[in-house]
């Protein structure tokens, strides 16, 4: 069971989720390879590609970001995913426990439209992710 009761992490998954707020993603990780709390490394208002300046190629992670996109002139989306980064570097221990570690923190980060399962940076290009999220918004206007 990973520990992801830091009030830090409460309070960043709020800021991400209010629209007063300029903070559009947050990052989490493992205080250590022998301890599964989850700890924030950080909060920033740069979108995904800010995002991936943190990650870890050593490091399991989990983020959270707002994703804003449009579908023609006039409208605009906002959605939420959740991104499980697992660096290539991940020692095998600690990449057994994702799975589980997961499930806690989909507790605490619980609403989003679609999870992210990334392993390299290019996984979190945000035109791939943003074709994702109009095809899990259902209605689609622009034929992707």
């Amino acid at each position: 069971m990973a520990d992801v009761s830091s009030e830090d992490i409460s309070q960043a998954y709020q800021d991400v989720r209010s629209d007063k707020s300029d903070t559009n993603w947050l990052l989490l990780k493992y205080q250590s390879d022998k301890i599964d709390t989850l700890t924030l490394v950080g909060t920033g208002s740069q979108g995904l590609e800010e995002m991936k300046n943190h990650v870890s190629d050593s490091e399991v992670m989990f983020g959270y970001a707002r994703i804003v996109y449009s579908n023609d002139k006039e409208s605009k989306r906002e959605k939420f995913i959740l991104v499980v980064w697992i660096g290539p570097s991940v020692k095998v221990m600690r990449r057994a426990k994702v799975s589980v570690h997961t499930a806690d923190v989909k507790k605490v980060l619980n609403a989003y439209s679609i999870e992210v399962a990334a392993k390299e940076k290019a996984d979190l290009d945000e035109e791939p992710i943003v074709k994702r999220l109009r095809s899990a918004g259902g209605a689609s206007y622009d034929g992707v």
